[in-house]
């Protein structure tokens, strides 16, 4: 007997991806995450579209630490939240603006937003992700997670599930993944 390249290719293919896909877990549009470093849990919204992950903030100050860039802001959550966080500044990224959002006078087609470092907890799994900081106040969503932190945490978007990993539950001294 003699098999035909083409469906033995197909199937081998197919065998494959399953693996991978295993290896996966699966979250679904919205989920659940403790901000570690924080300690807080709040209530994310996982997009595939968006390249980085954001957080609600607001009064975003840069400013030197040890000679060293730091960053100070309060969250943009709610009236809870009224203490000062610092955090070391990873970077500043730039942020596409949408075409409404864009301003003539001041000639950008984008919008720098400091980043931060960040440990977040979603289902089991604990990751170090960066975190763009902007007012998302007028969002359901105060976190947004985008693909770059998605592939840190392995996974897999099934938009038709809400709350698929529960609710956070990372050991307190859980070794971080790289």
């Amino acid at each position: 007997m003699r098999l035909k390249p083409f469906p033995l290719l197909l199937c081998l293919m197919l065998f494959c991806g399953m693996s991978v896909a295993a290896d996966k877990t699966v979250y679904g549009l919205n989920e659940y995450a403790r901000l570690a470093d924080i300690d807080l849990e709040l209530a994310a919204k996982l997009d595939t579209g968006a390249k980085t992950a954001s957080l609600s903030a607001r009064d975003i100050k840069r400013f030197k630490r040890n000679g060293e860039s730091w960053v100070r802001f309060y969250l943009a959550i709610d009236a809870a939240h009224s203490h000062p966080i610092e955090r070391p500044l990873a970077r500043v990224s730039k942020i596409k603006r949408r075409a409404g959002d864009y301003d003539p006078e001041e000639g950008k087609h984008y919008t720098a937003r400091p980043v931060i470092a960040l440990d977040i907890c979603m289902g089991n799994a604990l990751r170090s992700i960066e975190v763009n900081l902007t007012d998302r106040s007028a969002f359901q969503y105060p976190l947004l997670i985008g693909s770059e932190a998605l592939k840190r945490f392995d996974a897999l978007v099934d938009p038709s599930l809400k709350y698929a990993a529960g609710k956070p539950a990372c050991a307190t001294d859980a070794k971080i993944a790289e």
